[in-house]
């Protein structure tokens, strides 16, 4: 039977604090001490987890809160979103971990905002969305019945990009990529499509004379005819001698697809080579300028995918300007 504490009697059974962290008696010989951190309300979680208890019911920080939607709502979204997320919610506990999820009031919203937003406002304006979106699971979980305090609270003031890819500017930097780069250019620029859903791209993506894409961001539905450029293209890249013939049609010699990351890198690289500016994801804009020019906005509207031509018009309209007749 182990000793009768003397000091720590908040503390939960098989739990020291050592300094200023707390550790776990897993017991055995030698002895195994499991580190719980030095947050107190982490300490509980991990504790009840080891115990194969709940967590204390009246717990209701956003720390727990938060956590509870990590472990159960963000790995449902995408691979980059998740990302996103992990690194928005870091952000989010330092300020508003230890408080109560129903005492976080519009004020403090506010606060965050504006200084985080003295670096980064357009983080900051995505940090409220999650914090919003936590505070409305907290109250379907029974959390809270507390207003949403997100609710009225208006961000910083956006400005999308505009940026448009010229030809000369898209050829400098194809000439200086990697062939991988240039697949993955060649296949984003003639369907029009993010780079993720390009990436992703498989050979059984090929199927009744057509491109088959389910987009990452909206689960839209895409089959975009394979004829012209694209079907020179796509016999390049099925064709290319390669030792390993993998199954994603961006891969190297060796058969391995090309990730984000290693995407991310060879056009950085390429880029500088050539005296770029522009990013990966400008080549939609540019696909999308160039289809509205030669059938209209319904054409743009349709190889994007977008819900309507009006997001189409705006998205087209912010790069190269409305295209207007004179006076006379």
């Amino acid at each position: 039977m182990g000793r009768r504490r003397t000091k720590d009697l908040d503390l939960p059974p098989h739990v020291r604090r050592k300094g200023d962290r707390y550790y776990y008696d897993a017991g055995g010989k030698p002895r195994r001490w499991i580190p719980l951190g030095a947050d107190k309300t982490e300490m509980r979680r991990k504790w009840a987890e080891l115990e194969g208890q709940e967590p204390d019911p009246s717990d209701k920080t956003f720390f727990i809160v938060a956590r509870r939607y990590e472990r159960e709502v963000i790995p449902r979204k995408a691979y980059r979103t998740q990302k996103g997320n992990a690194a928005e919610l870091a952000n989010l506990l330092v300020v508003f971990g230890q408080m109560p999820i129903d005492e976080i009031r519009p004020q403090d919203v506010r606060r965050y905002l504006d200084l985080r937003g003295e670096k980064a406002k357009t983080r900051a304006n995505r940090e409220k969305a999650l914090l919003s979106h936590i505070f409305n699971h907290a109250r379907a979980w029974g959390y809270t019945d507390a207003p949403n305090p997100c609710a009225g609270v208006k961000g910083h003031k956006e400005t999308g990009r505009d940026r448009y890819v010229t030809d000369a500017e898209f050829e400098a930097v194809y000439r200086a990529a990697h062939f991988t780069l240039q697949d993955a250019m060649d296949l984003a620029l003639l369907t029009g499509q993010r780079p993720a859903d390009v990436l992703k791209l498989t050979r059984t993506d090929i199927e009744g004379g057509a491109l088959h894409f389910r987009q990452n961001k909206t689960g839209h539905r895409l089959a975009i005819e394979i004829a012209g450029e694209l079907a020179t293209v796509l016999d390049r890249v099925l064709n290319r001698p390669a030792k390993v013939r993998g199954r994603y049609l961006i891969q190297d010699e060796n058969g391995q697809p090309l990730t984000y990351w290693m995407l991310r890198g060879r056009f950085d690289a390429a880029r500088t080579a050539a005296g770029g500016s522009f990013q990966f994801r400008d080549i939609r804009a540019k696909t999308a300028t160039e289809a509205s020019a030669e059938g209209g906005m319904d054409r743009a509207q349709r190889l994007l995918g977008h819900k309507n031509v009006t997001m189409t018009h705006a998205y087209v309209r912010a790069r190269k300007g409305e295209r207007v007749k004179p006076l006379r």
